[in-house]
């Protein structure tokens, strides 16, 4: 396939797997000034199967860069009223938000002040999306859009075309049928969420080089897939690509240490070597070769911030994994690894998640945070056993392969 075909195929994708768009839907689509190719071909794609209103925004990391190292502090995590009133008015539409990554440049934050870094995003937009999407209230999908800072950054080399068949890869734009190709690895992926949930193990252990970290579960957790649905009913995939079986831990349940596989990038900033204790289900200790302090100041955020509020399992047959790249971007090294995410807690991988109020939240251990973080810990050499309530292990992934039955 060309570069254009790969592009056009993308955009398609997302607004019919995705978001799955239905006619007579609103559509946002948030971008970077690099992105708007991409953009341009899914906002067409959007009004050919029946868009009704297609609202594009398009921010700028270097506006950014100026804020967090000349702006007033007081600023730096302020959210203009009208950001939220469009964010408001989706939601309320029952419209769909469709966001490009990618960044063109991952330090471009590194050598600013990492407290102003850590600080330097609109707190009360970020609530509040984390909010409507725990709740069902939006249909949403994330994309990464290839362009020659990102292909400098993993490659080596502004090679746009060599990324673009790696991202073709990653979502099945090489199949003869993509979008069949989709819903079959659905459901295969749902396949194996059953399968624990079938089990219902009360915690899941990984062990490796600098890894020995078990995280709880609540009875209440729900292993999910893919696909998620709205308040309404409409289905959706979050994340293109996606290759994870994801839950909800109990907040207070996670002890050990974990080392981070992958790099990290965060606030404009890429965490290398990151390293976390865990002590009575929250983060007592970090270390990280880069990107230490970013790290620290996202983890006192608030109360949430330094427990964890996701764990997901990513096997080698992934087809991010396949590609051997290091994409320097969590939307795909989350989906070539197992990964676990301090902060916001994902609602909908609780029984009744979505209807819980913030009391039986709490009581249930399904943390709430103004954040969420992912970042891998899985791998080759990474093993990951499910742990029944008397302690005995079943081996869910041995030497990066899936080894747990689809059956209990």
């Amino acid at each position: 396939m060309t570069t254009d075909e790969l592009l056009q195929g993308y955009a398609r994708l997302a607004v019919e797997i995705g978001v799955n768009l239905q006619p007579g839907q609103d559509l946002q689509i948030n971008c970077f000034p690099e992105h708007l190719e991409l953009a341009r071909a899914a906002a067409d794609a959007a009004y050919r199967v029946g868009a009704r209103w297609v609202d594009l925004n398009v921010t700028d990391p270097h506006v950014r860069r100026s804020l967090i190292e000349h702006g007033p502090e007081e600023e730096l995590e302020s959210t203009p009223s009208w950001l939220l009133a469009r964010l408001e008015d989706v939601a309320e539409r029952q419209g769909a938000v469709l966001l490009l990554v990618g960044d063109a440049e991952p330090d471009l934050f590194s050598s600013l002040d990492q407290g102003r870094v850590a600080k330097a995003r609109m707190k009360d937009l970020r609530t509040r999306q984390l909010e409507l999407v725990a709740t069902g209230k939006l249909s949403w999908a994330i994309i990464g859009s290839p362009n020659p800072g990102w292909a400098e950054a993993v490659l080596g080399e502004p090679d746009v075309d060599r990324l673009w068949e790696a991202v073709g890869s990653t979502v099945r734009l090489d199949e003869a049928d993509p979008v069949a190709a989709w819903r079959e690895h659905i459901k295969t992926l749902k396949a194996r969420a059953a399968s624990l949930n079938a089990r219902g193990f009360d915690a899941v252990r990984f062990t490796g080089p600098g890894t020995d970290l078990t995280v709880g579960l609540s009875p209440r957790s729900r292993w999910m897939a893919a696909e998620t649905k709205t308040a309404w009913g409409q289905t959706h995939v979050p994340n293109l690509p996606t290759e994870e079986v994801f839950t909800t831990p109990d907040l207070r349940r996670t002890e050990g240490i974990v080392r981070s596989t992958m790099p990290l990038v965060l606030q404009g900033t890429v965490v290398r070597d990151l390293e976390l204790r865990f002590a009575n289900g929250e983060i007592a200790d970090v270390k990280a070769s880069s990107g230490e302090e970013v790290v620290r100041k996202q983890i006192e955020t608030d109360e949430g911030s330094k427990h964890l509020g996701e764990v997901a399992l990513v096997d080698g047959d992934s087809r991010v994994g396949r590609t051997g790249i290091t994409f320097l971007n969590t939307l795909f090294d989350e989906n070539a690894t197992s990964h676990i995410a301090f902060g916001q807690a994902l609602q909908e991988a609780v029984e009744g998640g979505a209807d819980m109020t913030a009391q039986e939240m709490a009581e249930a251990g399904v943390n709430d945070s103004s954040v969420h973080v992912d970042f891998m810990i899985g791998g080759p050499s990474v093993d990951v056993d499910g742990l029944a309530a008397d302690g005995n292990a079943v081996p869910i992934i041995r030497e990066n392969a899936w080894v747990l039955t689809l059956d209990a």
